[in-house]
């Protein structure tokens, strides 16, 4: 059954989380920041459970009713915040599903729980709601505040809360969990590694995507053939990217490390560090006729590429100058 002992990395939220279950010394409000799909949510779960957890040993046990209860979803003592707004949470949202709420003792577990995900969408009205509740809660209260962004909350907020921020997890246990729990092939746990950046979920979803798959596929084809393709070709390529449901920045990303491992090899002659070892053959090819400064121009190109579509200038456009920069230096 899944515990702290399965969370890969954040050492120290860890840490902090089963010290305080251990010492019964439980915090009133927690604020957990990191980027999406880092695991938040799951160590939020995972806390609430532990909280409630009637079993003995380690928490949570797994077994009792009240961890069966929670992870069904049941648990009437977990109350998760919902909001009808998808981009907001309002004043209302936070008055009767916490404020109205949190004056009724907790049904059957020692606590009640307050799991308040994307916490930066609360409305400065919403917050200062909240606050109220924050500066004076019950004692068997705890709250549970999940954000991406923890600058969008209000000080005041962000000072009455025990703060625990996500950190990139080490490429070696994400590559591990990938080859090991989830059986992913090495050369593609590889690729899916260089592309999460130390977020776990993030690699996890890349490893099933299809459309991530597709995507690559798209984006090596092109630029192991650019130099021999017509402008109309490139634009064909260009707008299939369309097709897809990942960002753009995932297909330039693909591109970029592409490019890395290329000036890579071109360095070292070694392909143990490469993130595409199955392309070699092409890589080495590249390699050789291209120079150190032409694979830089491309490398920067792309950096360029990325801001200038941050900042809404057409893609099209954007793409097509990009495409000629690597036709003449990749």
């Amino acid at each position: 059954m899944a515990g702290f002992q399965d969370i890969i990395g954040q050492e120290q939220i860890k840490e902090h989380l089963t010290n305080a279950l251990e010492r019964d010394k439980i915090s009133h409000a927690y604020l957990i920041t990191g980027e999406k799909s880092s695991g938040k949510e799951y160590i939020a779960r995972l806390f609430a459970r532990a909280l409630q957890c009637e079993g003995e040993g380690p928490r949570p046990c797994g077994r009792c009713r009240s961890c069966k209860q929670a992870l069904s979803g049941n648990h009437p003592d977990i109350i998760r915040l919902t909001h009808d707004k998808p981009g907001s949470i309002g004043v209302e949202d936070i008055r009767r599903q916490i404020n109205d709420d949190v004056c009724i003792k907790p049904y059957s577990g020692r606590h009640k729980v307050y799991l308040i995900n994307e916490a930066e969408k609360m409305t400065i009205p919403a917050q200062n709601a909240l606050l109220k509740t924050l500066e004076e809660p019950p004692a068997y209260v705890v709250m549970l505040l999940l954000a991406s962004n923890k600058s969008s909350l209000l000080p005041t907020i962000q000072s009455r809360c025990v703060n625990l921020q996500m950190k990139p997890v080490e490429d070696d246990l994400i590559r591990r969990y990938l080859m090991e729990e989830l059986k992913v092939p090495d050369y593609k746990a590889e690729v899916c590694v260089a592309f999460a950046r130390g977020n776990v979920g993030r690699a996890k979803a890349l490893a099933s995507s299809e459309e991530f798959e597709n995507v690559k596929t798209e984006a090596l084809s092109l630029v192991k053939h650019v130099k021999d393709m017509e402008i109309q070709e490139i634009v064909a390529g260009i707008r299939r990217i369309g097709e897809y449901k990942l960002e753009v920045s995932d297909y330039l990303d693909i591109i970029a490390i592409w490019y890395r491992d290329v000036l890579l090899f071109k360095a070292t002659n070694d392909a143990n560090h490469l993130v595409f070892r199955e392309e070699l053959q092409t890589i080495r090819r590249i390699a050789g006729r291209s120079s150190y400064e032409g694979i830089e121009r491309v490398i920067n190109a792309l950096e360029k590429a990325k801001r200038r579509l941050d900042a809404n200038v057409n893609f099209d456009l954007t793409m097509e100058l990009l495409m000629l920069e690597i036709q003449e230096n990749g």
